[in-house]
């Protein structure tokens, strides 16, 4: 029998083998999970918010010693990425669910699918759209609103004013965060994993200008009796829906990519038309989604609910994988009869329905 000291050794082996898997696992998504204080409810002598916060990596961690009041909206922007997200893929076998740990989506982000794609790209859109609003809101010291030109088509009558959202500065900065992680790893020229930093940096670079391209300009009306005898403009963010159905089609159309010994991707089939930066890219298959699996990081389709008429994604027979499903009854309370009283307010009914709903085995 191994001696206590032996045991130790191995053990304490065991735990550095793990570590560095269980560190890489983490991500700076995971203050969507944990909301970070601004700095001027921060109590004197705590110590820095930078040092407590899970998933970030080095680089990451001198940005936000250097931008503390920054990192409250790094959050905000995770937790617009997570939602929209999950409103994207809530008829699909994956759905974009979180685990409760600090890498926030599991092991299903370890396979460079489709799906981890999509992920990296709303989350990076998401801080986007949160900094360059911030700014606009003038809740950061280092920037303001927008300085974005005149366009050349606004009419010459029109001014060019307000405070727009600064999506220069969100662009800049949401480049500068989330690409640290990635331009940290130095890893083989051609080697798999290489192949998996310039997929990720791809698709960072693909949300973020999914969020520009769609800022687009806003006007107001000013005279008397609403004449709108003069318009004031300035750019102003697209609502994220708009972002996330973008991106959405692009997660559609991705490109199979493979890495080159030369340490560059390139198009699997060479017959499709090479990937612009606004387009999303991967390098792994996709699982099927239908089973639990821990290697996979899949949750699997048992226990979600199903459109038993429908023939899309959504369906039973595709959503099941062809297991089947259960039926059961449940009670739906909505409000109705809804009816507009002066002045001013809505009073509605509540009425209460049994339906129909179908569950997979």
């Amino acid at each position: 029998m191994p001696s206590p000291p032996a045991l130790l050794a191995a053990a304490a082996a065991l735990f550095a083998c793990w570590a560095p898997l269980r560190a890489a696992a983490s991500s700076w998504w995971s203050l969507a999970m944990n909301p970070v204080q601004r700095p001027e409810v921060f109590i004197i002598g705590a110590q820095p918010v930078c040092s407590q916060l899970p998933g970030l990596s080095a680089g990451q961690r001198k940005l936000c010693q250097l931008y503390q009041e920054h990192m409250a909206y790094i959050g905000e922007g995770a937790r617009t990425g997570i939602r929209e997200c999950q409103h994207q893929f809530r008829q699909r076998r994956w759905n974009c669910s979180t685990v409760d740990d600090a890498s926030v989506f599991g092991r299903v982000m370890q396979i460079g699918s489709r799906e981890t794609a999509f992920t990296y790209a709303v989350s990076a859109a998401g801080v986007v759209n949160a900094i360059s609003r911030a700014c606009r809101e003038g809740e950061l010291s280092t920037c303001g609103c927008s300085r974005a030109a005149r366009p050349k088509d606004l009419p010459r009558d029109w001014l060019w004013g307000g405070c727009g959202d600064n999506v220069d500065y969100g662009y800049r900065f949401a480049k500068e965060f989330v690409d640290a992680r990635e331009r940290e790893k130095n890893f083989a020229k051609g080697s798999e994993e290489q192949g998996r930093v310039l997929m990720n940096l791809q698709n960072n670079e693909a949300g973020r200008r999914a969020v520009y391209k769609t800022a687009d300009v806003a006007c107001k009306c000013h005279g008397v009796s609403g004449s709108c005898s003069l318009k004031t403009c300035w750019l102003q963010l697209a609502e994220f829906r708009k972002v996330g159905d973008q991106l959405k089609e692009k997660y559609d159309s991705a490109a199979a990519m493979r890495i080159t010994r030369r340490g560059k991707l390139e198009l699997v089939n060479s017959r499709f038309k090479q990937p612009t930066p606004e387009d999303l890219v991967y390098v792994d298959p996709s699982p099927d989604y239908c089973l639990r699996d821990q290697s996979t990081g899949s949750l699997g389709t048992q226990g979600r609910l199903c459109n038993k008429t429908s023939e899309g994604l959504d369906g039973c027979a595709l959503m099941c994988c062809g297991r089947g499903y259960d039926q059961f009854k449940s009670v739906q309370t909505e409000r109705c009869h809804c009816k507009f009283h002066w002045c001013c307010f809505v009073r509605c009914k509540k009425c209460t329905q049994v339906v129909d709903q179908f569950v997979c085995k």
